[in-house]
This record gives C-alpha cells, structure tokens and sequence, in this order.
C-alpha cells in the first residue's frame, strides 16, 4: 500500500512539474524566450555508441555521403562520349549525397559545425575529409566540368548558392585566430578559381533575369538571391550586394498579398512567399519591412497561434519527391525566424511567427531522423542551417561565450 502511494505521489508530482513547464513555455512568447528554448539541444543517449546531441547526428550523416558515389543522380550535358564517365570523374570534390549541390551543402554542413566547435570529438575526423577533397587538382576537375560545353546553367541558382555559402562560411573561419583560421584559409584558397567562376555565372544571369522564379524548388530566385547576398556581405564584394539589392527590389519592393494559402504545392522544399519575405528582409530597415510585411502577407495572426500555417505532411519518406515536404518544414523555420527577428521590438505578429517557427522547425528535425537515404542525404543540411541560425549570421546560443555579444539581425539589415 505505501508503494503504490509512493509511486502515485511520484507521478502526480512528474505530471504538475510538467504542466507548470508546459505553462511557463506558453507564456514566454519573447524573442530571448524563444531562441533559449530552440537551443537546448536533446541529450538522446548516454552510450559512446549514439550521438549525444542533433548536431553529431548531422555531421555523421553528411560524413557518410560526401564520399558516397552511389546512388546518384547527375544533371549532366554529354557533348561527346568521352562525357561518360562516372560522377566522382566528372565533379571530383561535390559527386556524393546523391547530387552536386547535396554533395556541396553536406561539405557546408562539416565546416559551419567544425568552424563554430558545434560537435567535440569529431573535428579532427572532418577535417581530414574536408582536407581530401579540398585540393587544388580537385577543384581543377570541378572547373574543367563547369566550363565544359553545354554547362552554363548548371546547378543555378540552388548549388550555386550553396557553393557561395561554403565560401562565405570559410571566410568567416578565416578571419579569426588560431589553427582553424588557418585552416580555413587554406581550403579557402583552393576554393577560390571555383567561387571565381561561380560569381561570374551568377553577376552574367541576374541582370537577364526579367521576373522572379516563384516555384518552392531548386529554380527559386528568391532563396538563391538571400544565401546570394550573405555571400556578397560577408566577402565585402560590393558589386554582387548592389546587383542583388537591385533586382531584388525591383523585382519584390511592390509585391502584394502572396497566396499562402496555396502552399505548399506537392513537392516543395522552399516557400515562396517566406523566402520572399526573408530576402526583404535583409534588405529594409525594421519599420519599412514592417509595413512591407502588412502589405505582403496581411493574415499573420497577432495572438501568437499556429494554425494560421500547418506543417507540410509526408506520407511517404522513401519518395525522393515527397520528402520535399519535411525539406520545407525546416526551410519555413528558418525563414519564419528571419521575418520575425527583423520586425520592430513589440511588433505583435512575432509571437505568432516564433511559434510556427519552432512548429515546423521540430517537426522537420523528426525527419532527418529517416532511415532512408532519400531524405537523409540532404535534410541535416537544412536541419543544420535552422539550428546553427545561419540565415541570422550570428553565432549559436549553444556555442557562444558567454561575454560574447550577440550580433543582432538588425545589423544585416540596410538602415
């Protein structure tokens, strides 16, 4: 009889301690609230065995890939059969993770948590393998495809934006101190002839470019343009950050109630009226974007619900399209962080955006967790960028000192 009040004790206590939790985490809606909260990564396993938190998970899987040749799918222009080869002949450094730019937004995913000491015990294992494949007879290979015959279009905007987004994660790394700054110089530098000829593509196609690509897949102009204009501010090359703030502007300064309603579309990894708004983001100041925002989407709820935006569904995880989907749950996230953050202080529709946010920011984590390589392979990528709150160029609460300031959105953002 006093075990069993013993143990009833016990669970009414676990279960009242857990409503009070449940309660405080409703009604702190702050900015600060939201970010401490998203940060506190899950301890899932006590073994040497698993990963101890999302973010060792993360590296394992893109550890697993960058190297993995097959399967593969390859958008490959042959203008001769001596153009049949085998993808690791063909794009030497990026030929893993099923497709050029998953094989380059898996080497992102290694640096960014190499670079900001996100995964202790496994930063001497990346950089072996990041080292291996950033050489200079490597990405000699890599030019000699791109310049190839046919080729001019290839992987633009998407991997083109991943690629500037290594870069400008390698840049960052470099401009510190120490043997990663050092590191990250030199992968830096044999990275350069490819980035070189990226830039080109991209400041040759922009100016053409006579309307926004609004599809929620890789031809996006909107997402492009924003990893874009990071690459651009961090590099400092003022040419690319003028010619993206341009069109951006010209193309979406007007733009009016995006049908959100529509979305998502079946296989859609991007949003196109968040991305929109994240772009803009990081282009008008705080109040400007505000009314920018009435104007775009003027149904963002101001009581903090979630129902307003419902999280994509999967019914089938091994469907290399449908997978999209848990794709746009992490995109949304991030993208909804971002609109949030550069709203003014006491705008009421950030309760509501940071709620979606960590909605489909969790949701989308539970899928990385996939056992099949046709979500796997890409999704820490995304799930990572989320994490690590790349699109917010600041470092991660998780890793950050704690006398180091915390760089605000605002200082992105044009004043």
């Amino acid at each position: 009889m006093l075990v069993r009040f013993g143990i009833l004790s016990l669970v009414i206590m676990l279960m009242s301690s857990c409503s009070v939790n449940s309660d405080e985490e409703q009604r702190d809606t702050s900015e600060q609230g939201y970010f401490e909260r998203k940060n506190v990564a899950p301890d899932p396993a006590d073994n040497a065995q698993s990963p101890r938190k999302p973010e060792h998970a993360y590296a394992r899987i893109a550890l697993d890939c960058v190297n993995k040749q097959y399967p593969n799918k390859i958008s490959h222009v042959m203008s001769s059969a001596s153009d049949v080869q085998e993808p690791v002949r063909l794009t030497p450094v990026f030929y893993g993770c099923f497709d050029w730019h998953s094989a380059v937004h898996g080497h992102w995913l290694l640096t960014r948590l190499w670079g900001n000491g996100s995964v202790p015990g496994m930063e001497e294992e990346i950089a072996v393998a990041l080292s291996a494949n950033f050489t200079d007879d490597k990405i000699a290979g890599e030019l000699a495809y791109f310049n190839g015959d046919g080729r001019a279009a290839f992987e633009r905007p998407y991997g083109l934006a991943w690629f500037l987004q290594l870069t400008a994660e390698l840049t960052e790394i470099a401009a510190g101190e120490g043997a990663k700054a050092q590191q990250a110089q030199i992968w830096l530098d044999s990275l350069k002839p490819l980035e070189s000829v990226i830039k080109d593509r991209i400041t040759s196609w922009v100016p053409k470019l006579a309307y926004p690509i609004r599809l929620g897949t890789h031809n996006q102009s909107a997402f492009a343009f924003g990893l874009f204009l990071d690459w651009a501010r961090i590099s400092g090359d003022t040419e690319m950050t003028k010619l993206i703030t341009d069109k951006s502007l010209t193309f979406h300064s007007g733009a009016q109630n995006c049908p959100i309603a529509y979305e998502p579309s079946g296989e859609d990894f991007l949003s196109p009226c968040l991305m929109e708004a994240d772009l803009m983001r990081r282009l008008l100041p705080r109040a400007e974007f505000a009314d920018w925002l009435t104007t775009f989407l003027p149904d963002i709820p101001t009581d903090g619900s979630t129902e307003w935006l419902a999280v994509g569904i999967v019914n089938d995880p091994t469907d290399g399209k449908l997978v999209h989907l848990d794709g746009l749950n992490l995109s949304r996230a991030w993208a909804l962080e971002g609109i949030a953050t550069a709203l003014p202080d006491g705008d009421a529709r950030k309760a509501a955006l940071f709620a979606s946010a960590k909605l489909h920011g969790d949701e989308g984590e539970q899928s990385v967790r996939t056992p099949h390589y046709s979500g796997s392979h890409w999704l820490a990528s995304f799930a990572t960028y989320w994490r690590t709150e790349r699109g917010l160029n600041r470092v991660p609460a998780a890793v950050a000192q704690p006398d180091e300031p915390d760089l605000s959105p605002s200082e992105n953002i044009a004043e």
